[in-house]
């Protein structure tokens, strides 16, 4: 797997770290569960056909710090100045989980700066019928295996890099847990079903079919409620984290989606 090239970006909020690779169509990624800590085999995949740049979000690995972020729309606009600095505007965007919920509000707030949305299992609604798990109250020991099929292999991916310090490593990823609790109260609820509308630009919507944190059926509720054309593709053998269960046919599937003309 080939390392992507690093630099940072200035924000409101400080200094943002971009990952990026690749060349050809600009395709952003926002990262879920506990940030972008190594990059993905699916981003890897994804910069043989695409220009892939990774910005972090504000309080996750690589992001400034979020105490001073006190609602929704501060996250929204603090994400927005990340994936305009980092020069993605009117680029294609993945987000995945708590990214998604960003992604989706960039894409449904700006519609000129998104061409094609990609959401990965994200959250954002509520559905009373389907509630979705409370991830922060889950045992750590069954942390992992509510959230991905592959539990020792995301354990692993998530362990502290080479060289880096134990403890300061534990304070990073409890920094990114409590910023993607700040996301999601309540519930995963960010109120995105009343801009969901204002999403006009093709969305493909993928999820694991073994989703334990949030029900597949929630891919059907985002595509009613988005303007623009959608595809829903279930993806087998797969949990929440799709895009690490089975990167290969997420990466198939996402291409597939881009080299179309709608």
């Amino acid at each position: 797997m080939t390392a992507p090239a690093e630099r940072y970006v200035d924000t409101r909020l400080g200094k943002t770290r971009v990952w990026e690779a690749g060349t050809g169509s600009l395709l952003g990624y926002f990262a879920g569960y506990g940030g972008l800590v190594q990059w993905l085999p699916l981003l890897d995949t994804l910069a043989d056909k695409c220009s892939v740049k990774a910005p972090s979000l504000p309080g996750f690995p690589g992001g400034p710090l979020s105490e001073d972020l006190d609602g929704h729309l501060d996250w929204v606009i603090a994400a927005h100045d990340s994936f305009t600095n980092s020069g993605l505007h009117a680029g294609c965007l993945i987000g995945a989980s708590v990214g998604g919920a960003i992604a989706a509000d960039i894409a449904a707030i700006w519609p000129d700066a998104v061409s094609k949305l990609v959401l990965l299992a994200p959250f954002g609604l509520f559905n009373e019928n389907q509630p979705v798990a409370d991830i922060f109250a889950q045992e750590p020991s069954m942390g992992l295996t509510k959230i991905s099929n592959k539990p020792e292999q995301l354990e692993e991916w998530l362990a502290p890099p080479d060289g880096a310090n134990a403890e300061d490593w534990a304070i990073f990823q409890l920094r990114a847990k409590v910023a993607a609790a700040d996301i999601l109260w309540p519930l995963g609820d960010t109120g995105l079903s009343k801009r969901l509308a204002k999403i006009n630009c093709p969305t493909l919507i993928i999820w694991g079919e073994y989703d334990q944190i949030i029900p597949s059926a929630y891919a059907e509720d985002f595509a009613r409620g988005i303007s623009g054309p959608t595809h829903i593709q279930i993806i087998k053998d797969a949990g929440h984290t799709v895009e690490f269960d089975q990167p290969e046919r997420v990466a198939e599937v996402i291409l597939e989606f881009l080299s179309k003309s709608d």
